[in-house]
């Protein structure tokens, strides 16, 4: 299977309070619409969102505002998060070992889901970009492209 993870953003649509939407629209930043137009593009089996506040979120999972961040986590809750997206992964039927990861996420949001007790086969597309214009560029190239 081929599983793509795109890490949450600050920017989200604003709601009242007790509202909610889908996952997918609650996001409204440039980076994660186009990081959800590219997942999309490549057709993989499922797409999921890292959430900091929620660990793993499907797309259509409708979530309330919020306004968490893994990078003000000290490395024994990022550790935590990432054990719990692990297996969350797992009850979804993913399979850590064979199934095929693409993460576009930031270091803070994979780092701790790699390795021996995590996903073994996995894509880092935006790994050696240096900041959010790169990434967009990136993004943009990829989505110009049959």
């Amino acid at each position: 299977m081929k599983i793509i993870l795109i890490s949450c953003v600050s920017k989200k649509k604003q709601i009242n309070e007790g509202e909610t939407l889908p996952a997918k629209d609650l996001y409204i930043s440039t980076l994660f619409k186009k990081a959800w137009s590219y997942a999309n593009k490549l057709n993989p089996d499922k797409i999921y969102i890292l959430s900091a506040k929620y660990g793993l979120l499907s797309p259509g999972k409708s979530i309330g505002y919020y306004n968490e961040t893994l990078l003000k986590y000290p490395a024994s809750k990022q550790k935590e998060w990432a054990d719990n997206v692990l297996s969350q992964l797992e009850k979804e039927g993913c399979n850590l070992e064979d199934d095929e990861f693409m993460l576009l996420a930031g270091k803070t949001y994979y780092k701790y889901l790699l390795g021996n007790n995590g996903i073994k086969n996995y894509e880092l597309p935006y790994n050696g970009l240096k900041g959010i214009g790169f990434i967009l560029n990136f993004l943009t190239e990829k989505l110009k492209q049959k």
